[in-house]
């Protein structure tokens, strides 16, 4: 059972999309998980035969729980349901069996205690905070090593594709190591952070693949196996270790590098050698901003000489090419894959009206006028949207392949333009509410999501979306459908232009809109009719009322 939010303790399965015996690739919609805030589609991660469903529909149970199980066709997973007896029972008796044997033979015992940790000690790793959550950027930390940690206490801001969130301790100990650095992204369920006693040994959750412990030779004497202690043992002088590239120590106590995995893969990625960096992070740390500014000795050799010879050479000859590459963020990585998705799923057509505003340009000015009230034309296209989808609900659906979604409430996603790209929060049941309602919603949620503190919850659960490009001057544009909605509105700038009014020209106020539709979900003469209710709204405000 996923955590689909940062307070999500446990889940319900409102739905399976797959049964057992389906093949699964990956990306596909195993099942909608209702949260504690909104219902989601949980897709996985792993591809082959859905071989196991643990939790029915209908059945909650806490994250982590077993929700499905994977596997190549036919593959036996007794151990996995009967929590791995079998496999324990044959290891056991494998076990007894050479316990009881005498050995003659010199035998060397491994003690494979890499991975465990001290009692106490506690791996935190990259959480996932929000659905389409990938990877996190650690933008904070609010806590610095050695530091005592209370359960409930905010360790650290992360940045996900949508927003910054501020990430709290399930655990209470002392903060005994950071795997992750203020500015550095990692995948989820990387190594974040280690909790525990202090001055726990954290070796084995530090280097969970590393070699095992030093072999211990048995002689002549019979030996037991589980019992490698109670004979006499000679420990052997160990060979120097052959050292890997990342692995040599820029410590000259120690004489190993400390750098973290992001920093590990760019280097390699550039050829850099570990050896070569000066790291800036914890305890000379090297950290990926290292690699990202490290310059080779040879070319700040070359570059000087270069400079000294030349010193008034053009910095670049007129025609030559030159660009820069930036790294993409992971929002906008995730609004790159899911615009895509939409745009190549969803068979799309654009319809568009001008609408007359001069009776609403009249209508907000009076509006306004009232002490502590302020609305936009933005605030009146939404609550003209919300309350045309009520009178047309065949727009107001989700597209679910074997069946259509109609949904009863009216839940207006409201596009606002970040720094980084583009987060669409959402306006709840926006029918039921005023103007000024909607107004002090969406100036409240366009603020959180300019400071990066949008919630997942505050993001999800939209039935319809409207972008608009007015205030840019922009006439009139197309969007790509925000699904699992089945439509977007486009709304494009006020512009004072020459008009017909009973058959004489005059000046008016008129704005383009545009519906983006899916037309699995919604046919034409539909969508015409919604702009048509919508369009009468907007030219009659006081009809909002009634």
């Amino acid at each position: 059972m996923p955590r689909l939010s940062d307070t999500m303790e446990e889940g319900t399965v409102a739905k399976w999309l797959k049964q057992v015996g389906d093949v699964i690739s990956e990306g596909d919609i195993l099942a909608e998980i209702e949260t504690d805030k909104a219902t989601m589609e949980f897709e996985s991660f792993n591809e082959g035969t859905l071989l196991h469903i643990g939790i029915q529909e209908g059945d909650a149970a806490p994250v982590d729980a077993l929700l499905a199980i994977i596997g190549e066709k036919g593959e036996d997973i007794s151990a996995l349901l009967s929590g791995g007896a079998p496999a324990a029972q044959e290891a056991s008796e494998a076990s007894a069996a050479v316990s009881a044997a005498e050995v003659t033979a010199p035998v060397v015992v491994a003690t494979a205690t890499a991975t465990a940790l001290p009692e106490g000690v506690i791996v935190v790793n990259m959480p996932r905070l929000s659905d389409t959550m990938e990877e996190g950027t650690v933008a904070t930390w609010l806590k610095k090593v050695g530091d005592v940690i209370e359960e409930g206490d905010i360790l650290a801001e992360i940045e996900t594709d949508k927003a910054t969130m501020e990430f709290e301790s399930f655990n209470a100990g002392t903060l005994l190591h950071i795997g992750i650095g203020e500015g550095e992204a990692a995948p989820v369920d990387s190594l974040l952070a280690i909790i525990g006693p202090k001055g726990a040994d954290i070796s084995a959750a530090l280097n969970p693949v590393a070699a095992p412990v030093a072999a211990k030779t048995v002689a002549t004497a019979p030996v037991a196996v589980n019992d490698a202690a109670a004979a006499p043992v000679a420990t052997p002088t160990p060979k120097a270790p052959v050292a890997d590239a990342t692995a040599v120590n820029a410590s000259v106590q120690t004489g190993r590098i400390f750098a973290s995995p992001l920093a590990k893969k760019l280097a390699k990625e550039k050829g850099i050698s570990l050896s070569e960096v000066k790291g800036t992070g914890e305890q000379g740390r090297i950290v990926k901003i290292d690699i990202e500014r490290f310059t080779p000795a040879a070319a700040q050799s070359i570059a000087t000489t270069s400079a000294t010879a030349s010193a008034q050479a053009p910095v670049m000859a007129a025609g030559e090419e030159h660009y820069t590459e930036v790294k993409n963020s992971q929002m906008r990585k995730v609004i790159a894959k899911r615009l895509g998705e939409s745009k190549f799923s969803a068979p799309h057509y654009y319809l568009t009206v001008e609408v007359a505003m001069d009776n609403a340009m009249a209508s907000r000015a009076q509006i306004n006028s009232l002490p502590d009230t302020k609305v936009s034309f933005n605030d009146m296209v939404l609550k003209a949207s919300a309350m045309a989808l009520k009178k047309h609900p065949q727009v107001n659906t989700t597209w679910q392949g074997d069946t259509t979604r109609f949904n009863s409430h009216v839940h207006m996603g409201v596009a606002v333009a970040v720094p980084d790209g583009l987060v669409v929060p959402v306006v709840r049941f926006a029918d039921q509410q005023s103007l000024s309602q909607i107004g002090a919603a969406v100036k409240d949620l366009a603020g959180k999501a300019r400071d990066k503190k949008l919630t997942p919850a505050e993001m999800e659960g939209s039935t319809f979306t409207v972008s608009n490009l007015g205030m840019f001057g922009i006439q009139e544009f197309t969007s790509i459908i925000n699904q699992p909605n089945s439509a977007i509105l486009s709304v494009g700038a006020i512009v004072q232009k020459p008009v017909v009014k009973e058959g004489a020209i005059v000046v008016g106020n008129t704005m383009k809109i545009t519906l983006a539709c899916d037309h699995r979900t919604v046919d034409g003469a539909t969508a015409a009719a919604f702009l048509q209710t919508l369009q009468a709204f907007l030219e009659n405000p006081v009809t909002m009322l009634a």
